[in-house]
């Protein structure tokens, strides 16, 4: 999709971007990391303000993206953090708990009950 883009990678994004979905906004910054190859990645919300279908998209190709890299993510979708090898969950401005997915939800702490709000049947 980016060679489609008015500029390809190099198209300069703003708010006044509106001839692309919210998506392709994020999906950009991703494509151009993967031409990058940095060793490390900081993703701040990288699955905010899309849907459903464009958030499994954005998260297959930072999975990707996160091979073999340092990466810190920022997110308020847990989804796009539960493989991670260590969550820092913050609270206030301050780490209140640590681990991964699964230690996280057995401690059935700020991290479970956030967790269980999100994905409430």
């Amino acid at each position: 999709f980016v060679r489609s883009l008015p500029g390809g990678y190099d198209m300069v994004l703003g708010e006044e971007a509106a001839n692309i979905s919210q998506g392709e906004k994020q999906l950009l910054p991703i494509a151009r990391a993967m031409l990058e190859k940095a060793p490390m990645l900081i993703l701040d919300e990288a699955t905010s303000s899309v849907d459903t279908r464009t958030e499994v998209l954005i998260q297959k190709a930072m999975d990707k993206l996160m091979q073999e890299k340092t990466s810190f993510v920022i997110a308020h979708r847990l989804s796009t953090i539960r493989d991670a090898d260590l969550i820092l969950v913050v609270k206030d401005g301050n780490i209140i708990e640590q681990g991964n997915h699964e230690t996280l939800l057995k401690q059935n702490g700020f991290y479970a009950e956030l967790y269980n709000s999100q994905f409430a049947e």
